[in-house]
């Protein structure tokens, strides 16, 4: 059952909660039982109030578009919510059933099949642009060294290392852009051995000013996947982290087990959680829905191809990346699950 269901006594203490409501409100039925509404749903939006306007007239509610805040990390969230009073006739008491329905959950699914099509199609463009430019590229690099031979000047051979080198580079960008080719091998991993390889290159380039905060459940069983490939995954945002906060901020790496998640079209009882937070000023509302397209970008000396590139090591390990950002806080989100990945046509495996 996807509904959240919580069930609360006539004093608005909670009673019992379903497997839906433990993941939405980020808590347990144990460690839930027997607080009070007005502390779990933290920042109701006036809920509160409703749930008790419901049990005075003994009579069904809803309101919908309520904001929640939600967990240890008061994570916000938006539900409808249906009220409907109940009688226990075992206890001889009132009481009352709550439904959430969670529109960022529907959101959440759009936009990822949103994404997950433009990924897609971005990559098989991509992939043909780097075919067409490789070969002329080629072409111009072995011209430019057969030159090179020729020439009986030194200060004119200093050009032709020009050519030679930016078409090195050019073809480096252009890898860069198709994505890793290499056959996807999966191995047991840790995520905490990939954020601590992040976290010790960053901190060596990094200004003093910055602070990569661990924030870890230590509790995360080992998944699935290419250690090198996360690396880099994990590299490119908290770069991007850092560049944000301008070398004067904090960057935090979270992981967290989250349940009943869904990716694709695969339901996963449990999945590895990964956050990158900066407190920067947060993205562009401009880019925002572009934001994981090559070669878009916030920074003019960006190259817009980190978060792509980011995104389809992901996608290889059948995950998920997404993102939400405002003043102050910008948090990029990488779901991956415990299972080997399942996807059979990414474009890489052998």
């Amino acid at each position: 059952m996807q509904t959240a269901v919580v069930v609360c006594d006539s004093t608005l203490h909670l009673t019992w909660l379903n497997a839906a409501a433990e993941q939405l409100l980020r808590t347990s039925v144990d460690r839930a039982r027997g607080q009070s509404m007005e502390i779990l749903f933290l920042s109701g939006d006036g809920l509160v109030n409703t749930l008790k306007d419901a049990l005075a007239a003994q009579q069904h509610l809803t309101r919908r578009d309520v904001s929640l805040r939600v967990g240890p990390t008061e994570e916000d969230i938006t539900v409808d919510c249906t009220a409907t009073p109940l009688t226990l006739e075992a206890a001889g008491e009132d009481a009352l059933l709550v439904e959430l329905s969670a529109l960022d959950r529907l959101k959440r699914l759009a936009r990822e099949g949103a994404w997950l099509d433009v990924h897609t199609a971005n990559q098989k463009v991509m992939r043909g642009l780097a075919h067409e430019v490789k070969n002329p590229l080629g072409g111009l690099r072995g011209a430019a060294q057969l030159l090179e031979r020729q020439l009986p000047d030194e200060d004119l051979r200093e050009y032709t290392g020009i050519i030679i080198s930016e078409a090195d580079r050019l073809g480096n960008l252009v890898d860069r852009m198709a994505g890793p080719m290499q056959p996807f091998a999966p191995e047991p991993l840790n995520i905490h051995r990939v954020t601590e390889r992040v976290r010790t290159l960053l901190l060596a380039d990094s200004a003093d000013e910055v602070e990569i905060i661990r924030d870890y459940d230590p509790s995360i069983p080992d998944l699935c996947g290419e250690e090198p490939l996360l690396i880099q995954a994990v590299l490119n945002l908290v770069k991007n982290a850092i560049e944000a906060v301008d070398d004067r901020g904090n960057v935090i790496l979270r992981t967290r087990i989250d349940r009943q998640i869904t990716i694709g079209q695969v339901r996963h009882r449990h999945v590895l959680r990964l956050d990158i937070i900066d407190d920067g000023p947060g993205i562009d509302p401009e880019i925002a829905d572009t934001i994981f397209y090559p070669m878009v970008t916030g920074r003019a000396q960006g190259t817009g191809l980190g978060l792509s590139i980011s995104q389809d090591i992901v996608s290889r390990h059948s995950g998920l990346m997404e993102f939400v950002s405002q003043p102050g806080e910008t948090r990029f989100s990488i779901y991956l699950p415990f299972s080997p990945p399942t996807y059979p046509d990414n474009g890489h495996q052998s």
